[in-house]
C-alpha cells in the first residue's frame, strides 16, 4: 500500500510548475469549480500553508462553522494574493504534510487531485497526479457511492478511457480517470457532461 500522502507534493508542485509557467490571464480563467477562478482554487487549496490553526479557527468562527461559508470568503479574499506567494505556498512543505481534520491521508490526497483537476481540466492540460493517486482516489469516491458529493451511482457503470479501472453496472460513462474524478466530485465537464445528483 503506498503511503496516499506521499502523492500530495508532486501533485502540488506540479500545479505550481505548470502555473508558474502560464500567462498572467490563465489565473482569471474559468476553473470547474462553480463561480471560482484558477485563483481561487489555487487560494483555497493553499489555505493550511498561510493559516496557523487559530486562524483558522478564528475564520471558522467568524464563518459560523460553516466550512462552504469559509472557503468562499477566504478564496475570495485570498485570491488577490500576489502571483508569486501563491506559487511559494503550493510548494510549501507545511501544505504538503497537512491532513483536513478528520480526513487523514486520504482526504488530503482527495483534495489535491480533486482541485488540481479543477484547474488543468478547465484548462485543457495533462493532468498533473500520479495515474494511481488519481485512481486511488476514483476508489474513494465510488467507495462512498457517490455520497461524498451527492451523486447517484445507481444503474452507473464508470470506464476510464486511459486505465483499466472500471466501477459498477449499468449505463456507460466512460472518459479519461481526471474526468471521472471530476464527475464524481459533482463538477461539469467542458463539454457539459455530469452525473446525476441524487
Amino acid at each position: 500500500m503506498t503511503d496516499l500522502q506521499s502523492w500530495v507534493a508532486p501533485t502540488y508542485s506540479g500545479l505550481a510548475d505548470s502555473l508558474a509557467a502560464a500567462t498572467a490571464e490563465t489565473w482569471d480563467a474559468s476553473s470547474l469549480c462553480e463561480k471560482w477562478l484558477v485563483r481561487h482554487v489555487i487560494a483555497h487549496v493553499t489555505m493550511p500553508a498561510r493559516l496557523t490553526p487559530g486562524q483558522f479557527g478564528a475564520e471558522m468562527a467568524a464563518a459560523g462553522g460553516d466550512f462552504t461559508v469559509l472557503s468562499d470568503t477566504v478564496a475570495a479574499r485570498d485570491a488577490a494574493l500576489p502571483v508569486t506567494d501563491l506559487l511559494v505556498q503550493l510548494r510549501s512543505p507545511r501544505l504538503h504534510a497537512w491532513q483536513p481534520p478528520g480526513g487523514g491521508a486520504a482526504g488530503a490526497l482527495s483534495h489535491a487531485v480533486i482541485h488540481s483537476l479543477d484547474v488543468t481540466i478547465a484548462l485543457d492540460r495533462p493532468a498533473i497526479p500520479p495515474a494511481e493517486a488519481v485512481t486511488a482516489v476514483l476508489d474513494q469516491l465510488t467507495a462512498a457511492n457517490g455520497t461524498l458529493f451527492g451523486i447517484d451511482l445507481t444503474g452507473v457503470r464508470l470506464e476510464a478511457a486511459d486505465t483499466d479501472w472500471s466501477w459498477g453496472n449499468g449505463q456507460l460513462v466512460r472518459a479519461d480517470s481526471g474526468s471521472l474524478v471530476a464527475l464524481l466530485s459533482g463538477r461539469v465537464l467542458p463539454d457539459g457532461r455530469t452525473l446525476p445528483h441524487g
